[in-house]
């Protein structure tokens, strides 16, 4: 199959900055119409997000500091793919145990998005998971600060409708949650 003719050509492509978690990457490209540019993007692993219920139908929700944007947000588990994950689904259960010290009975696919494929290739994987309980500690990073809370789903759909969380993560997991009316 002929390239698609809006296609962009990679010719060169070097890593700018490396850090824990992410890469900054540096390409020159072809443009369609032969003229050559750099563009700079964000590279990192896959990333899961977890919507975990309690079997009473709760949610395990998080309050972690976030130093970018200097507040504490509330959203849901998110973490990065890690090369001893089996699979996605263990890269779920293993943030959800993580960051809150709990454990799904089930987990189930949501959905999969970019959600900011114009400067990052990132990939986010969204699951479900049912019938959460907690049987740990937290074993947070040392560079996370993480409080575990529950509120009913309709609290944390209606904190999304408000704009209270302002979690992209969190706010996709339910808005996709609520556009294929899974039901607890």
């Amino acid at each position: 199959m002929p390239p698609d003719p809006i296609a962009w050509e990679t010719r060169d492509r070097q890593v700018a900055y490396s850090c824990p978690g992410f890469d900054v990457v540096n390409e020159t490209v072809q443009l369609p119409d032969g003229t050559e540019t750099e563009f700079d993007h964000l590279s990192e692993p896959a990333s899961v997000c977890v919507l975990p219920f309690t079997p009473d139908g709760d949610v395990v929700c998080i309050e972690e500091w976030r130093q970018a944007v200097s507040r504490i947000n509330r959203g849901l588990p998110v973490g990065g793919t890690e090369p001893d994950d089996d699979d996605l689904e263990a890269a779920a259960r293993r943030e959800l145990a993580e960051e809150t010290g709990h454990e799904a009975e089930r987990l189930e696919p949501l959905v999969t998005v970019e959600p900011a494929n114009g400067i990052a290739d990132s990939v986010l994987h969204f699951f479900v998971a049912r019938g959460c309980r907690p049987t740990a500690e937290q074993r947070l990073d040392h560079n996370e600060s993480i409080r575990v809370i529950r509120r009913p789903y309709e609290a944390l759909l209606e904190a999304v409708r408000d704009g209270e969380i302002r979690d992209g993560r969190a706010v996709l997991a339910v808005s996709y949650y609520q556009l294929f009316e899974v039901v607890p």
